[in-house]
């Protein structure tokens, strides 16, 4: 099955892939020559992630999906939250600035809960003569504490500061194939994999 994933973000892109392939083709922005900065001007994870499917499917015509991510830390009444790829002021997606900027807000809290949490959104056309797009929206989160320095060099945005409940490795020190089985994200994906097979097995017994 051939599917839209709506992200310009590469390592987003590579993650996705690295839990749906084989037995779903990921499709790239670029691949249906989509190559606009599209905007992220929703409120909440629910909004984005309608927001970017929405557009790819009014524009290009295809079945997409699309997600958004926000870190939600308990001592900042859940900030950076939905502006976690912009929380340094001036900054799109600067990990870095992200994440000094976030260190110094808990300098001097004690409490370093935070929670991931993952939203998707799926828009697909309506098999039926009515072509009606549908919209299926799939949520996955896990909790954990904000370490006080950098730890580790793997994956993106803040792996290095999130350690995952029950563990004592964040999110870079255990790498991607370790990250992939427990995170947010693959937990959000796990439910659209869920759905989308569901389909398959209903087209297969046609």
């Amino acid at each position: 099955m051939n599917i839209v994933f709506a992200t310009n973000n590469k390592d987003k892109l590579r993650e996705i892939r690295e839990i749906l392939e084989p037995e779903f083709n990921i499709i790239s922005l670029s691949d249906i020559g989509c190559h606009e900065d599209i905007p992220e001007t929703g409120k909440t994870l629910e909004e984005n992630s309608l927001l970017k499917a929405q557009y790819v499917y009014d524009h290009y015509h295809q079945n997409c999906f699309a997600d958004d991510t926000g870190l939600e830390v308990d001592a900042l009444n859940g900030e950076p939250g939905v502006h976690s790829a912009r929380y340094a002021e001036d900054t799109d997606h600067d990990n870095e600035a992200n994440i000094k900027k976030l260190l110094s807000k808990l300098e001097n809290k004690n409490n370093r809960k935070a929670k991931f949490r993952t939203v998707i959104t799926l828009i697909q056309r309506s098999p039926d003569p009515t072509h009606r797009q549908v919209i299926n929206c799939f949520e996955g989160e896990i909790s954990g504490t904000i370490a006080k320095n950098k730890l580790g060099i793997a994956g993106f945005g803040y792996d290095p500061l999130f350690i995952p409940e029950g563990y004592k490795e964040s999110f870079a020190q255990m790498g991607d194939i370790e990250k992939n089985k427990i995170s947010h994200r693959a937990r959000a994906v796990s439910k659209l994999v869920e759905f989308l097979k569901k389909q398959v097995t209903c087209i297969n017994m046609e």
